[in-house]
């Protein structure tokens, strides 16, 4: 006889959490890239970058940027390109080294995505407005816990 999925049990618990946690993820996800396109044309991986360079005023290597972002050099390239073209992010050689590029946001992309992020966090605190304060910090302490124990993992 082969085993199968359990009705019952931890595991059964864990799973459900993982598909709760990524139905709501999900859910708000769609929700803010629908927003940000209607009310600012503009995408939720535009967004992401951004407020990785907002975080680092000094700017950050491609390679970071992606590596913080989890998501490959060649997504990240597409979409500071056309960000530099638009006059929001500059990108600049790190020591003459033509293999490293440094972008940073520019001033005007700095004041452009302070008025969407906080447009966004009210979006957000609107989505989630059915979790109390408390509730909120004891969820993210949780999720920081959980993310410690297998984040360095390969």
């Amino acid at each position: 006889m082969v085993a199968g999925p359990t009705s019952t049990g931890p595991g059964k618990e864990r799973l459900r959490l993982w598909i709760r946690l990524l139905r709501a993820s999900r859910t708000i996800e769609a929700e803010l890239r629908e927003r940000l396109k209607k009310e600012f044309d503009t995408t939720l991986p535009r967004f992401d970058v951004m407020a990785a360079l907002y975080r680092s005023p000094e700017g950050m290597l491609m390679s970071d940027l992606s590596r913080f972002l989890l998501v490959s050099n060649g997504n990240v390239t597409g979409i500071v390109d056309r960000l530099v073209s638009e006059g929001l992010v500059t990108r600049s050689r790190r020591n003459g080294d033509r293999r490293t590029s440094m972008v940073r946001l520019t001033e005007e992309g700095t004041k452009s995505f302070a008025t969407i992020a906080a447009v966004h966090e009210g979006w957000v605190g609107e989505l989630l407005a059915g979790v109390s304060e408390e509730e909120a910090r004891r969820l993210t302490g949780m999720l920081k816990s959980f993310r410690s124990n297998w984040e360095g993992r390969e």
